[in-house]
């Protein structure tokens, strides 16, 4: 049973990861594109702590962490250029 909801909860992260994609594409502004790639990497973290969690390894936090504070700062920086005009 509990494998089963894992396998689910794996399938929707990697459906909205794909959505997240298309948005980011398909994006008209920057900024759009810019809340796509945010939730892709926030989508990407969750996945990073399932394998932590299904694996058994608590490693992979130390990467999710890390993954987290890049995507962050990233955010920042992009949010910072968009913000002083182009």
């Amino acid at each position: 049973m509990a494998n089963t909801i894992y396998n689910a909860a794996a399938i929707i992260a990697l459906i909205s990861i794909g959505l997240a994609f298309a948005r980011m594409i398909l994006g008209p502004t920057t900024a759009d594109r810019t809340v796509a790639l945010d939730g892709m990497t926030i989508i990407t973290i969750s996945l990073i702590v399932f394998i932590a969690y299904h694996m058994n390894r608590i490693i992979y936090l130390d990467i999710a962490i890390v993954y987290a504070l890049m995507s962050f700062v990233g955010v920042v920086a992009i949010a910072r250029y968009l913000e002083r005009g182009k």
